[in-house]
């Protein structure tokens, strides 16, 4: 019998770092998942579905929260994230330790249903280099 994944939560403040963070992990290791997550965002240029998100309509969103098929939600500007329980659950059966990298009140809400969840929280180097980011990267509502 393999051995059953581990949870993993990553938040922080946006351009704190966490996807630099991750991307070395997964380059790294072979036994990672980064979780992906659903939204009724559209998506940018260059994203694909099923790579960076599950791209969802508002109503199929809204059935996923009543069918309790998500670990966790949250609604930011304007539109629903969430993380499909079906993806992470099926990773971790297969052995694969499950990284969550969302929002704060998320992780709390995952800790909640998950306590065995390791929580990481990232820190940026300084809130100059923070503003830095977030200026420079031009996405930020």
């Amino acid at each position: 019998m393999s051995k059953k994944g581990v949870l993993v939560v990553v938040s922080g403040f946006s351009g704190a770092g966490k996807g630099t963070l991750m991307k070395a992990l997964l380059d790294q290791y072979d036994n990672y998942a980064l979780s992906i997550s659903a939204t009724t965002r559209a998506p940018r240029e260059g994203e694909a579905e099923g790579r960076e998100y599950f791209f969802k309509s508002r109503e199929e969103f809204l059935r996923m929260i009543e069918e309790d098929a998500l670990i966790e939600y949250a609604q930011y500007v304007g539109n629903y994230y969430g993380t499909p329980k079906d993806y992470v659950l099926g990773n971790m059966d297969a052995g694969k330790d499950v990284i969550l990298e969302i929002e704060i009140q998320g992780a709390l809400k995952v800790k909640e249903k998950f306590p065995e969840a390791v929580l990481v929280f990232v820190m940026p180097p300084s809130a100059g280099e923070l503003k830095r980011r977030l200026i420079g990267r031009g996405t930020e509502p």
